[in-house]
């Protein structure tokens, strides 16, 4: 599945140190328990002449090959009718070996290498979910997804959007062993989910440090891009770092790279040039207004989910994710007719014995600020939150019936059950729905794209999503 059996020009990074079987050696139940089907070879038939010329330059060339391989390059002579003679020169330069070092986050290495010590630790993910269509009828559909194996128990880190509402998750490892996955735990807020399968002594990435990534740093990523390619690597540079960029109203602090990402590499490893994993692959813009775009990939930061990713190993989920217990909207045009705001985010409802409540904010009441942070919208209200984390406690600047003041907030935790539905739509203003539906021209996050399934997107398609009353 993952090295072509016909074809003779590979090297194999099996743990066990297998090759592939030589081709026409493959017996049938070999055949049949491939994963997943290889594509069918289209081998060219030569057509037959019988010339006794082109039999004597077959010899010819044989007989240089055999008999002058000498230094650096082989050199082989045909004689033409005129008398001239031509040569071409044939490099005997050895293949390179590529041995599989230990990543220890200190020797730089090639590309090779990177791929050769971390292939094992990637794995393919492939999904599939059941969903009711506009007849009412079960219809069953797939997705497919990259992971990288966190612990040799078989901890795996993916991306929340990879598994989202899958009824079934198999993982397959680079040997093409197949598992049946389960979900941990996911958080929808910061797209990261852990999966678990039952297997013992698989090799784990090593996590690097995203905070010493600098703009021109190369990286790499391994993947499984449409869902069929599958343990490919890509690379590039690293382009921006701690970009800002929005997914349906909710905002990322990315790695940015001229990488190629695609369908399907979602929820695999960005590595650096130590083969350390520095990112976690997440999505790629793939137009902006009419004009599409080209090397613009996004990873998350590990640094920035390697403590979440640890609480939902342990918890299920994240447990100190900051929960303000409000449901608020950004400011539209009816409500900046009421409050004489054209910015901010207006309460709608408090929570009984939440953090909003507990602090004494009010249905009415506008946010403007959170300590030094502007608050025009709720996707800075929502960017804002995760600055924070349960306990902590932040000054509100708020506007209450035309005056400004200042309120005391400590963060609460978001409870369980709500986990997964913190950016859920709760009723909205039909006027709300009707402005925030229009083409926002020249806004780039507009455009971004999602590329997880194998072959499709699934987000914004060039509109906002038209949703601005969220939980808090």
């Amino acid at each position: 599945m993952y090295n072509d059996e016909k074809n003779l020009y590979h090297y194999t990074y099996r743990k066990d140190g297998s090759e592939n079987i030589p081709y026409g050696a493959a017996d049938d139940s070999a055949a049949q328990n491939t994963a997943t089907a290889q594509q069918p070879i289209l081998e060219m038939k030569p057509v037959k002449k019988n010339h006794s010329g082109a039999k004597l330059v077959a010899m010819a060339l044989a007989c240089a090959m055999v008999g002058g391989s000498v230094g650096a390059g082989v050199t082989w002579g045909l004689t033409q009718n005129s008398g001239d003679s031509t040569s071409v020169d044939v490099s005997g330069r050895t293949a390179t070996q590529v041995t599989v070092k230990t990543v220890d986050g200190k020797t730089s290495m090639s590309d090779a290498e990177v791929y050769a010590a971390n292939v094992n630790s990637v794995v393919s993910i492939n999904t599939s979910a059941t969903s009711t269509n506009f007849f009412g009828q079960q219809v069953e559909s797939a997705s497919s997804g990259t992971g990288f194996i966190l612990t040799s128990d078989g901890y795996i880190v993916t991306n929340h959007h990879v598994i989202a509402d899958a009824s079934s998750v198999k993982v397959t490892l680079y040997d093409s062993k197949e598992y049946d996955a389960t979900v941990i735990g996911s958080d929808e807020d910061y797209d990261i989910a852990v999966l678990k399968i039952d297997a013992t002594g698989l090799q784990p990435v090593t996590l690097g440090d995203s905070d010493k990534l600098n703009v021109g740093d190369h990286v790499l990523a391994v993947g499984n891009p449409l869902g069929e390619l599958t343990f490919s690597m890509s690379g590039g540079m690293v382009s921006s770092v701690n970009r800002p960029i929005n997914v349906d109203g909710t905002p990322f602090n990315m790695i940015q790279t001229d990488t190629s990402i695609n369908p399907g590499n979602s929820g695999g490893p960005l590595f650096n040039a130590y083969g350390e994993v520095v990112g976690i692959v997440s999505a790629k813009y793939s137009n902006y207004s009419d004009t599409s775009v080209e090397g613009l990939g996004f990873a998350i930061p590990i640094n920035d989910v390697f403590a979440m990713i640890q609480d939902i190993m342990t918890n299920g989920y994240v447990t100190n994710k900051p929960y303000l217990g409000v449901t608020a909207g950004t400011i539209n045009q009816q409500m900046a007719q009421q409050t004489g705001l054209t910015e901010g985010v207006y309460i709608y409802a408090v929570q009984d014995d939440s953090a909003a409540s507990k602090a004494g904010l009010k249905v009415g009441d506008v946010i403007i600020k959170i300590d030094d942070t502007k608050i025009s919208s709720m996707e800075d209200l929502t960017a804002a939150k995760k600055s924070y984390s349960a306990g902590d406690t932040a000054t509100f600047t708020i506007s209450r019936s035309g005056q400004t003041k200042t309120v005391e907030v400590t963060w609460a935790a978001v409870p369980k059950d709500q986990q997964t539905s913190t950016q859920d739509n709760t009723e909205q203003n039909t006027q709300d729905n009707q402005n925030s539906n229009q083409y926002s021209n020249g806004n780039l996050n507009d455009f971004f794209n999602y590329f997880f399934n194998g072959g499709s997107s699934g987000s914004s398609n060039g509109q906002s999503n038209g949703n601005s009353d969220n939980a808090a």
